[in-house]
């Protein structure tokens, strides 16, 4: 494990679960150069190291290792670790910059070992459950909405909280983009802390995200519209809502959910004198959706394909792509910026 800070906590406390558990996991090592959270992280009894260098150096077995340092040192600790014969689940982004991103697969397929980005909202048991139901997904509408704390703040808000729906919307809609359009602004870091995107695929489908780590409510949802369905994804309470439509739906509902607008809100007002249940045309459904820690699930997908040697569920392409995206939407931000005579006053 290399990293102890503040995500890195959370990945130490799973593999101490799984440990515990007998699930064919031991917590071998700990790699955290910060004095204070070296001490905090020996509490969970495995040897702590100030460097990678020292860890490898040390005589014992390792067989896999998640990556959970600053975006910028990602390159160089998964890198190190994919070259000493490792498995790595590195935390999200996958790396700083498409060159990095590339050495990493480069050196993860040379080696044929696992590289697994940590876009762990792919394994959040409502995405999970709605995954089997995906037709043609053609809109899409992203809210990802944080109070601000002192993390992260090495990369912009792009990179730290909207990559998760970019890899979301990826995964589901095979189509190259075609079009980005995005304005962000700095409000209490010298990055980007608040920022909003459209991003239109060459096959027609749009998708609207914006995110914010400097909210006053925590916010993460996903709302998508296809041909006759239309889905709801609450990523915190892991619940989904699926709403189905036929030719007899109302011209109103059939607006509100093609624009995106089709919200329990809107909902109880269409409903409302409508005593007989749904207007014609709608039928709802509430898929069961198995309770699980994202994070758990993640780390027990990436183990099994360290043991299977199978793909894993998140590949290292397209965590690729979503760095790809996230970068583009940057440098569109900073287009907006430009042409609005801000000038180039942040950071990407």
């Amino acid at each position: 494990m290399a990293g102890a800070g503040v995500f890195g906590r959370n990945h130490l406390r799973v593999l101490h679960e799984l440990q515990a558990t007998a699930a064919g996991v031991e917590l071998a090592a700990v790699v955290e150069p910060d004095a204070a959270r070296a001490a905090e992280a020996a509490n969970y009894g495995s040897p702590v190291f100030s460097s990678i260098e020292k860890m490898l150096a040390a005589e014992q077995r390792l067989d896999a290792a998640i990556v959970a340092v600053p975006t910028v040192k990602h390159c160089a600790v998964a890198g190190a670790l994919l070259d000493a014969g490792l498995d790595v689940l590195v935390e999200k982004p996958l790396a700083a910059n498409l060159e990095e991103a590339d050495d990493l697969i480069a050196r993860a397929e040379r080696g044929g070992r696992i590289l697994q980005p940590g876009h762990l909202e792919r394994f959040n048991p409502a995405v999970l459950a709605v995954e089997p139901r995906l037709k043609r997904p053609m809109f899409f509408e992203a809210h990802r909405l944080s109070v601000f704390t002192p993390r992260s703040l090495d990369v912009d808000v792009v990179l730290d909280l909207m990559i998760h729906d970019l890899d979301i919307v990826l995964a589901v809609t095979p189509s190259p983009v075609r079009e980005v359009r995005a304005v962000g602004l700095p409000i209490v870091s010298p990055r980007v802390d608040i920022a909003n995107a459209r991003v239109e695929f060459e096959s027609g489908c749009v998708a609207n995200f914006t995110a914010s780590r400097v909210s006053t409510e925590r916010v993460r949802k996903l709302r998508f519209f296809e041909p006759r369905q239309y889905v709801s994804i609450d990523y915190a309470r892991q619940d989904l809502l699926v709403i189905l439509m036929d030719e007899r739906v109302p011209a109103e509902i059939a607006a509100a959910a093609a624009g995106g607008r089709l919200d329990a809100e809107i909902l109880k007002k269409l409903m409302a004198g409508a005593p007989d249940g749904p207007a014609p045309g709608l039928s709802f459904a509430k898929p069961e959706v198995a309770a699980g820690e994202p994070l758990r699930l993640e780390i027990e997908s990436f183990l099994q394909s360290v043991r299977t040697r199978r793909e894993p569920k998140v590949t290292a392409r397209q965590g690729r792509e979503a760095l790809k995206l996230a970068l583009e939407i940057q440098a569109a931000m900073v287009a907006h910026a430009q042409r609005a005579g801000l000038g180039n006053f942040f950071r990407s």
